[in-house]
């Protein structure tokens, strides 16, 4: 498979699980989408973003997939949102720790070796949905596992001098509600993700002003 963005503009690149590639919503309400709308009203030239990402995928899986893909870097803007599914699946932090930094290092060369247009976006907490509740999971403990896995990637983000954006808020703030969901009672909604756009939106404007191409 090769990554590759439209010609012209700015290149964005999205990697991660279910909460990139936007599971239950339409392709082009993802926030990867929404967020590269929103630069494109701010007078930014940015291509529609290539996104490589799959609901289920832990980090493991996705270095799997980006060793069959063919990248076409450097890309203007690389996003990392990853982790849930680590979680989910019981694993512990330290392998996380280990796959997350592996990862941001990839992402890292995929921008050209400039780590100022790296942005590492936080996990969301699953555990206030409706969908947690109905596997009867045990909410307050999901939260302390996702906040060690956040404190994790965002240890290994300030280190390597990549931007990292807090999102958990945002997803406990929206919990239960059926605007903020899709069907499932999992997933984000496209109004969910439009408020995750907005908390990005700065460090994604941030990253595309070291391109001498940004608007």
């Amino acid at each position: 498979m090769t990554v590759s963005a439209d010609a012209g503009g700015l290149r964005f690149l999205a990697l991660g699980d279910s909460y990139t590639i936007g599971e239950g919503v339409a392709a082009d309400e993802c926030w990867p989408a929404q967020l590269a709308r929103r630069l494109q009203a701010r007078g930014v030239s940015i291509d529609a973003p290539v996104v490589v990402a799959q609901t289920g995928w832990t980090t493991d899986e996705l270095g799997i997939a980006m060793d069959a893909a063919r990248f076409e870097p450097p890309y203007s803007l690389v996003t990392l949102l990853i982790g849930v599914n680590e979680q989910y699946r019981g694993r512990d932090v330290d392998g996380y720790r280990a796959g997350c930094g592996t990862l941001l290092g990839r992402a890292i060369a995929l921008a050209g070796g400039d780590a100022g247009r790296v942005v590492v976006v936080s996990i969301p907490d699953w555990g206030v949905t409706g969908f947690a509740r109905t596997e009867a999971r045990d909410a307050a403990r999901i939260g302390r596992e996702i906040d060690a896995f956040n404190a994790a990637a965002a240890a290994i983000a300030m280190r390597a001098g990549v931007a990292c954006v807090d999102i958990t808020g945002l997803s406990r703030e929206a919990g239960d509600d059926e605007a903020m969901l899709v069907g499932d009672r999992l997933h984000p909604s496209a109004a969910q993700y439009a408020l995750w756009t907005e908390a990005i939106l700065g460090a994604a404007v941030a990253a595309l002003a070291r391109s001498s191409n940004a608007g």
